[in-house]
């Protein structure tokens, strides 16, 4: 679909209004505010997708901003974590900002604020302020420190400013209006102790600039034209515009704070605190386990970015939040790989089969396509030899009509090969079948070009070559969760319904040209779904996840039960 014939979303009819009733287009600049605490998730990558998807829309310049004002939980680690995540999903940024640029900026204009008799020093406990606050049908109750001296205000803020004081000896709050409906408007904390390093300003400064106080002035900073954030923080514009009111300059542009609906994923949890419960409980090794939505966890396992920005642009910005289906996701997925995977051949769950008309000792190397969607791709070769590797599952002793693999008396054409025949098997003591014995068609080639080789049978099988296969860890990765909504169940917690089974590691073997893929290498797995090398993978121990199956069994089951 061309930009012409998209429909644009009510985000973009604000920016297009706008533009209408006199704003310039060079004066557009947007910004993407991660909060240096954690790492990027599915729900970060549609903001960011947004965000920098309007500064293409428009021309404009996106800034990426680290509000980076709570230093008991930031770390320079997440700072460049988040950076390469939104490299790899193909952005790039005009400006690299930080609210801890603006600290000395932001304290100057409290010290105005004090000035004009809107903030004030307050020296109650947490409890108390909050026992203050009233509830959303019953107005708060002023501190009793509220009416303070300016001067005395000017003296406490710049001693606290000094270090003179304990964390939550004393806050900075703006005189507002403790009877307003919106609790936030209430005379909310500008500012906090924290006798803490920061990760850039080390410990230059030992109080802190609360998120609202923040956000818009450095947004105006910044000339951010328009800030477009999840729709939690709708009551906060009032805040977010009261602040501007009390220090923006009229020959200057005047950012506007614009609200979007967040889009849950099913089967999925986004909240940090949540995510950092998995981690720590051992449920997943780390916040890049290819079963997390963290950006990190989607790139290890093998999605593309360019699927997730198709996924974003495909649920589009919507005004009420909604679960969308995480197969939605994957379908984007299988989408692009389809298009760039190479197919392998790779066999996971193992059967010996005996060619017993073919000479022991004998190879020959098959043409092989490497993708039929993409001509360019070429092909490569791969081995036939007396003895193969299928999968247990595609033979049965007896089976019906509907069963095309391989059963005794019946034809299957083994992949980019021959016509085989299984003629007898062998079983272990246990009666489980470890070998069968095949009869091969040696006019039947893929591609031979002879008439006989045009016979066709139902049934085609993948296989590899024992004497020249590979072996590698393979990890089967399925949902974390397996339960649409695990965090939406409120009497239940949300780590009951943790899948004991999304992880399952298996030995797979690997036809040869795989010996020399490398970590992040995509492929598919012919009739086995999608692959990536992981980042653990290395020339001795190679180790691949799946990213995705080739269709989606999942939903076809849950539709079944």
């Amino acid at each position: 679909m061309s930009e012409e014939e998209r429909s644009l979303n009510f985000i973009e009819h604000i920016v297009e209004d706008d533009l209408k009733d006199g704003y310039a287009k060079k004066d557009l600049r947007f910004r993407f505010p991660p909060e240096p605490n954690g790492y990027l998730h599915i729900g970060h990558a549609s903001s960011i997708c947004l965000n920098f998807g309007l500064g293409l829309r428009y021309k404009a310049p996106v800034n990426l901003r680290f509000d980076d004002t709570n230093p008991a939980k930031e770390e320079r680690e997440y700072v460049e974590a988040i950076k390469a995540d939104v490299e790899w999903l193909g952005y790039s940024w005009d400006t690299e900002c930080y609210a801890s640029d603006y600290f000395e900026q932001l304290y100057n204009w409290a010290v105005e604020l004090i000035k004009k008799g809107k903030a004030y020093v307050d020296s109650q406990t947490s409890e108390e302020i909050a026992d203050q606050k009233g509830t959303p049908t019953e107005a708060g109750k002023e501190s009793p420190f509220r009416n303070r001296s300016v001067e005395e205000n000017l003296n406490l803020f710049e001693a606290m400013k000094n270090g003179e004081f304990k964390e939550g000896e004393h806050v900075l709050r703006a005189k507002i209006d403790m009877g307003s409906s919106n609790m936030l408007m209430r005379d909310p904390i500008m500012y906090r102790i924290l006798h803490k390093a920061h990760h850039r300003t080390n410990t230059d400064w030992c109080i802190y600039p609360m998120y609202d106080w923040t956000h818009g002035e450095s947004d105006y900073i910044e000339q951010v034209s328009h800030s477009l954030c999840t729709l939690e923080f709708l009551p906060h514009r009032e805040l977010y515009d009261w602040f501007l009111d009390q220090l923006v300059d009229s020959k200057k542009l005047r950012p506007k704070q614009r609200e979007f609906a967040r889009r849950n994923l099913s089967h999925t949890v986004v909240s940090k605190r949540k995510l950092l419960k998995l981690v720590e409980n051992g449920n997943v090794s780390g916040w890049d386990d290819p079963r997390m939505p963290t950006i990190s966890g989607l790139r290890r396992r093998g999605y593309t970015p360019e699927s997730i920005r198709n996924f974003a642009d495909t649920i589009g910005i919507a005004k009420r939040e909604n679960v969308v289906d995480v197969s939605l996701l994957e379908f984007h997925v299988r989408e692009h790989l389809n298009k760039i995977a190479p197919r392998v051949m790779v066999v996971l769950n193992p059967l010996k089969v005996v060619i017993t008309n073919y000479t022991e000792g004998d190879e020959e190397w098959l043409d092989a396509e490497n993708n039929p969607e993409d001509p360019s791709a070429g092909s490569r070769k791969v081995p036939f030899s007396r003895e193969l590797y299928i999968e247990k599952e595609d033979f049965r002793e007896e089976a019906n009509r509907k069963f095309f693999r391989l059963k005794l008396g019946g034809e299957v054409r083994l992949k980019n090969g021959y016509i085989i025949k299984a003629e007898s098997c062998t079983k272990d003591e246990e009666g489980n079948i470890v070998e069968v014995q095949c009869t091969y068609d040696p006019k039947s080639r893929s591609g031979s070009g002879t008439e006989e080789s045009l016979r066709k049978v139902k049934g085609t099988l993948h296989w590899v070559s024992i004497p020249h296969a590979t072996a590698a860890e393979v990890r089967l990765y399925d949902r974390l969760f397996n339960d649409p909504t695990p965090d939406g169940h409120k009497d239940k917690d949300f780590m009951e319904f943790v899948n004991p089974n999304s992880l399952q590691k298996v030995t797979g073997f690997l036809e040869p040209s795989l010996k020399d893929a490398e970590p992040g290498d995509r492929f598919q797995f012919q009739r086995l779904g999608y692959f990536n090398v992981d980042s653990d993978s290395s020339s001795e121990n190679m180790v691949f996840n799946r990213t995705v199956t080739l269709r989606d069994t999942w939903a076809k089951l849950e539709q079944k039960n």
